[in-house]
């Protein structure tokens, strides 16, 4: 089904860090529901006011009871500026949801995040749980850690790391698991780690999967903006094709 575009009303607004924001809205009876992996481009801000271009912002939440969508994302600039100072009431335009999103795949499934690359991680644990598959989560966080209580009931283990040992493992994140012990990796975070990761599960033989992060212009394929480079040469839009590519497809 294409991505469809509308309007949604503002449920809750929150600050969870120091530029880490958490923005639910209601999700109308008319639109497709999300899965984990997908995202959507918001923007709060007229046609005719700078940026030029929404925010794609992969779903962090979504509630299926309440219609409640969430996004955890980090203020960057202008656009989650204006994001992050939205309030209950407010509303702002969506459209999506957009790409392929994760395959639920495998019984010892790890996740790896790290940053806000952790944002689409939660509702992908909950959907593994929700398969019966309960995963093992590994985050890597600068300094402090956010939003991770939430896992505790959903995964069967939780691991954090920080680079400056401030809580939980001093190091990175690959360093706190062995791909050899899972049936897939799946990934989202910075490009130096999910290139990593990559390499690791490449020398064990273990799937891995990553969520590639790019600048969206249209979210639908249509501007091929978002290209990436593929190993067999040809150019696939992370929108389209993606975000969630296999690791041994696609250049990092």
């Amino acid at each position: 089904m294409p991505a469809q575009s509308f309007e949604a009303g503002v449920l809750v607004a929150s600050q969870q860090a120091a530029d880490i924001f958490l923005l639910t809205v209601y999700l109308p009876p008319q639109c497709e529901k999300p899965k984990a992996g997908q995202f959507y481009m918001l923007r709060a801000w007229a046609a005719d006011e700078p940026p030029l271009l929404s925010r794609p912002i992969s779903v962090h939440h979504y509630e299926e009871g309440t219609r409640a969508l969430s996004f955890l994302f980090q203020v960057k600039g202008p656009g989650t500026r204006k994001l992050a100072a939205l309030r209950q009431g407010n509303t702002l335009q969506l459209t999506g949801p957009a790409g392929n999103g994760f395959a639920l795949e495998g019984e010892k499934v790890a996740l790896v995040g790290g940053g806000i690359g952790t944002a689409p991680m939660y509702q992908l644990t909950r959907e593994l749980a929700a398969a019966g598959v309960k995963p093992d989560v590994f985050f890597g966080f600068r300094d402090t850690p956010y939003c991770m209580e939430q896992y505790r009931t959903l995964a069967r283990l939780v691991k954090v790391s920080t680079d400056t040992g401030a809580v939980g493992f001093h190091g990175f994140v690959t360093q706190l698991y062995d791909p050899a012990d899972y049936d897939v990796v799946l990934v989202c975070g910075p490009t130096v780690m999910m290139r990593n990761a990559a390499r690791l599960c490449a020398e064990k033989g273990t799937p891995c999967f990553v969520s590639l992060e790019k600048k969206m212009a249209c979210g639908i394929g249509a501007c091929l903006g978002c290209t990436c480079q593929t190993k067999e040469g040809e150019g696939k839009s992370a929108c389209k094709h993606g975000p969630v590519f296999d690791a041994t497809e696609v250049f990092f």
